[in-house]
């Protein structure tokens, strides 16, 4: 079976999007489903590249079993288009920018938000917690693990 190739992405890829690759990375491990994927996350700025995830977003993903192993980078659109099959923005902000970096309908195809793969929580978009308190990067975590369950579901049922 070929791998399903899946790419987060946020504005600054410090935060969000690599907490939600490595929470995708816990849900499909936990579900023995790790070979059937490979998960990456960007940003759509190049702000940090180069840089390990946010020191408080680190902290309260551990604090819940999640290493926030990924170095930033910058989305690259004549790549990463090319590679991923599905390519998820956390807000609408970011959805918009990897809309207008898209070079045909089949790369529209491959992006979506992070919210649309929600169960429980009723969030348009998963916001960033960069210029808040410790209750922002709680909340980014628990949008995170509701969504990417929910992801991991619709992919099973060949929903996406």
């Amino acid at each position: 079976m070929e791998k399903k190739k899946i790419l987060f992405v946020c504005l600054g890829n410090i935060c969000r999007s690599p907490s939600a690759e490595a929470v995708f990375t816990g849900v499909v491990k936990k579900h023995g489903k790790s070979n059937g994927f490979e998960i990456d996350s960007a940003g759509t700025s190049g702000w940090h590249a180069g840089e390990p995830a946010d020191r408080r977003m680190q902290t309260h993903a551990v604090k819940r079993g999640y290493n926030l192993t990924s170095i930033s980078r910058k989305f690259n659109p004549h790549s990463d288009f090319d590679h991923f099959d599905m390519i998820i923005g956390m807000d609408d902000s970011n959805v918009q920018n990897l809309k207008q970096m898209a070079r045909s309908a089949a790369d529209l195809d491959k992006i979506c938000k992070m919210t649309d793969f929600s169960r429980e929580f009723n969030y348009d978009e998963v916001p960033d917690p960069y210029y808040g308190g410790s209750e922002g990067f709680e909340l980014v975590l628990d949008l995170l693990e509701d969504a990417c369950e929910g992801l991991l579901e619709k992919i099973e049922s060949k929903e996406i």
